[in-house]
C-alpha cells in the first residue's frame, strides 16, 4: 500500500510538471510570435518611411514641374489666341493659317502636358497620404502589441 501511495504522488508530480512545463512552453511561443510581428510591423513601418522620404523628396520637383507646364500652356494659348486674330483680320492668308494651326497644335501639346503634370502631381499627393495612414496604423499596431505578454 505504501508502494502504491507512493508510485501514485509520483505519477502525480510528474503529470503536473509536464503540464506546468507545457503552460511555459506555450507562453514562450506566443510571446515569441508577438516579437515576431513587431519585427515585422516595425520593418514595414521603416521600409515605409523610407518611401515617404524618397516621394516627399520628389514632391517640391514635381510642384515645380506644375507650374512650370501651366505657365508654357497659358503662353502657347495666349499665342494661339494671337495667330487666330491675326488670321480672322486676314482669313485667306495662306501663312497665317499654318501659323493659326501651327499654335494651336502648340497649345494642344502644352495642355496636354499641363494635365499630365498635374495628375502626376495628384497621384504624388495621394501616395503620400497612403502612405502616412499606414505608417500611423502600423504604429498603433506596434504599440498595441505588449513585449511583456
Amino acid at each position: 500500500m505504501k508502494r502504491l501511495n507512493v508510485l501514485l504522488t509520483a505519477f502525480a508530480l510528474l503529470i503536473s510538471v509536464s503540464l506546468s512545463a507545457q503552460v511555459v512552453s506555450r507562453d514562450s511561443i506566443s510571446i515569441l510570435k508577438q516579437q515576431k510581428e513587431a519585427l515585422e510591423i516595425g520593418k514595414r513601418i521603416n521600409d515605409n518611411k523610407l518611401k515617404l522620404a524618397k516621394l516627399e523628396n520628389s514632391l517640391e520637383k514635381e510642384t515645380q514641374n506644375v507650374q512650370n507646364t501651366s505657365v508654357e500652356a497659358q503662353k502657347s494659348a495666349d499665342n494661339n489666341g494671337e495667330a487666330a486674330n491675326k488670321l480672322t483680320n486676314d482669313a485667306e492668308n495662306k501663312k497665317l493659317a499654318g501659323d493659326a494651326s501651327k499654335s494651336a497644335k502648340e497649345a494642344k501639346h502644352d495642355a496636354k502636358q499641363a494635365r499630365k503634370a498635374s495628375s502626376s502631381l495628384e497621384s504624388l499627393n495621394k501616395e503620400i497620404e497612403s502612405l502616412k495612414s499606414k505608417i500611423a496604423a502600423d504604429e498603433s499596431r506596434l504599440a498595441s502589441i505588449s513585449p511583456n505578454n
